[in-house]
């Protein structure tokens, strides 16, 4: 989505702004995230939008793509499919109980709250 497209929603009730390579991610008051720039880079995140229109608490960067932590403990990606954007092979341990997300460039790893970790992303990186 171009910038333009989501000034209004931007006007008001951002806390925090994260950006890659080629996208931006705006994080509300209210939990609701805002994405703009590159598709390739998570510009466009209407494949998950639904998931990110309230909740979540932080946002974490890789260089294409996103990861949002909700504040039940779920994790919503977005973003280029070989660089972490894609995590619905581990989706199913992202649903709940992660408190803490981190990343490189092209991969995310969540702590979960029994201490296990998950990863997602490029292999090699």
């Amino acid at each position: 989505a171009e910038s333009r497209a989501v000034v209004p929603r931007l006007a008001a009730g951002v806390t925090c702004i994260k950006g890659n390579v080629g996208a931006f991610a705006a994080l509300k008051d209210t939990g609701e995230v805002v994405t703009w720039g590159s598709a390739l880079g998570g510009g466009d995140s209407s494949a998950v939008a639904r998931r990110l229109v309230a909740g979540v608490i932080s946002i974490t960067v890789a260089r294409f793509s996103f990861a949002a932590l909700k504040e039940v403990g779920e994790v919503v990606t977005w973003g280029s499919p070989h660089g972490g954007g894609d995590s619905n092979a581990v989706a199913h341990r992202l649903a709940a109980g992660v408190t803490t997300i981190t990343c490189s460039a092209f991969a995310f790893a969540a702590l979960k709250d029994t201490g296990e970790v998950v990863t997602w992303g490029r292999a090699d990186d």
